[in-house]
Formats: C-alpha cells, structure tokens, sequence
C-alpha cells in the first residue's frame, strides 16, 4: 500500500469515527432534552396569589418535579416579570413555565429565558410583540359575567358581586368568599403593557382552554391558543380550573415536561 492509499484509508477512517461520534452526541443531547426537565416554575395571575397552585404543586412533587411557585408582586408587568426571572435563575436545569390568567402575560415576557424550555398557559392571556391586555381584551366581546372594576387608585380589583359565579363557579361557596377576602389587586398599568418578545414564537407551548371560564372568554382563549400554535387541551370549568381541577392541569404541565424536548 502506497503513502497516498494510507493517507486517502486514514483520513476516512477518521471522518467515519467524526460522524459516529457527533451522531452518538446529538442523540445523547437529543434524549436529555426529552428527559431533562424536571424543573416546573408556576406563576399566578390577577386577584390570586400562588397558594391557589397548591394542588398542581402537590400532585408533580408526588411525581418527582422540583416545583416552584413565583410570588408575583402584581404592582407592575416589568416587577411581575422580575420577580419570575429571580426564580427562573434558581432552578438547576430546563424548566416548565406556567402561567394563568394575567400570568400569561408574564411568562410570555420571562419565557425568552435560555432555561425556559416550555410555556404552559392556563386559562390564561397570551399576547404577541407590541401587544397590551387591553388591546387583547378589546379585540373580542367581554365576558358577560366577568367582575373586573375599573381602575382605583391605580389598583383593579375583582367585584364582590360577581367573584363566584364569574372567577371561581365550580368552587364551593365557602371557598370563593374567601378568596374574595384574600385577593391580590393588579395595577392597572398592567393591561396597557406590551409585550417586547413573545416567548411562544421560539419555545414549545400547551393551552389549557377553561371551557366554563366567565372571565376570559372560552373562544378568546381558543383564538390565542391557536395563534400560538400551542398544544390545547379543554377541560370543563371555571377561570380558575387549575385549583378545581388540578389533575388535569398538571397532566399538561407533565405532558408539556415530557414533550418540550421533541
């Protein structure tokens, strides 16, 4: 064998062993993308507070999930979206960012996150570039039982008259007065916010589309859902399905763990 046919042998035996190994790391990267997120961050929207997550939470810990519930000022979008990105930064590896209500406008923002490897919205609003709440909320009809006021003192609240049937009807009574007494109010700088990257256009994303929901608009969650391109799921129940139903909402938080990566 001369030099030019041991070069010619070497060097394609060298390229073989190149692409056998970028092969077997692509895959390996591959596999841990598919079974890495085990990081699960929960954020709350308007006239709550993170201890409505409580079931969700429990149910992924059961299952393994290192979860985190972000206490959301609601005094600013810019502060909302800060205090995620401080939990964001915590987390060990990829994880889920879940968002309902007004909480979607924040993870839309916080979700451009390297770490973000999924965006989960519940019930939720999910705006694009350049887009406030307000432009979203006028863009269809109102919900017709939903109890937001106008603004006081910088402050929107959620009306007593309406709390029940318009933010937690498949609540017991009981349970909704309370929540009532312990809402959190949202600045009303909120609504005419905009977004400065929407998240949902380079990161994977689920919907859960709260077909009983007298806050949010069923088919206006439908039509963000559908804009997003996101995975949707309906389940039956009010604005706040994620504390009614939590089974279900954190069956799509876990599908959304396991499928961000494919």
């Amino acid at each position: 064998m001369n030099k030019q046919n041991l070069f010619i042998r070497s060097r394609t035996i060298i390229i073989v062993l190149f692409i056998i190994a970028t092969t077997n790391l692509l895959c390996m990267g591959k596999t841990i993308a598919q079974t890495a997120v085990k990081n699960v961050v929960l954020v709350h929207g308007a006239f709550a507070d993170g201890s409505g997550w409580e079931g969700v939470y429990n149910i992924l810990k059961s299952k393994g999930y290192n979860v985190s519930v972000v206490g959301n000022p609601n005094t600013g979008f810019a502060e909302d979206v800060a205090a995620v990105k401080l939990v964001l930064a915590r987390q060990n590896g990829p994880a889920i960012l879940v968002g309902h209500s007004y909480g979607g406008a924040i993870i839309t923002e916080a979700g451009n996150e390297p770490n973000v490897a999924g965006l989960v919205y519940v019930s939720a609003f999910v705006p694009d570039a350049g887009e406030s709440l307000l432009k979203l909320l006028q863009s269809g009809p109102p919900a017709p039982n939903s109890g937001i006021l106008p603004p006081k003192d910088g402050f929107v609240w959620y009306d007593s008259a309406k709390f029940h049937s318009g933010f937690c009807a498949d609540l017991p009574k009981k349970k909704a007065d309370f929540m009532y007494a312990s809402q959190v109010p949202v600045s009303a700088s909120v609504f005419g916010a905009t977004i400065a990257q929407a998240a949902w256009k380079t990161k994977k994303s689920w919907y859960v589309v709260a077909t009983e929901d007298q806050t949010i608009p069923p088919d206006a969650e439908r039509f963000m859902a559908k804009r997003a391109n996101a995975t949707v799921t309906e389940i039956k129940g009010s604005h706040v399905v994620f504390i009614s139903q939590p089974q279900a909402v954190a069956s799509v938080i876990e599908a959304a763990a396991k499928g961000s990566g494919k």
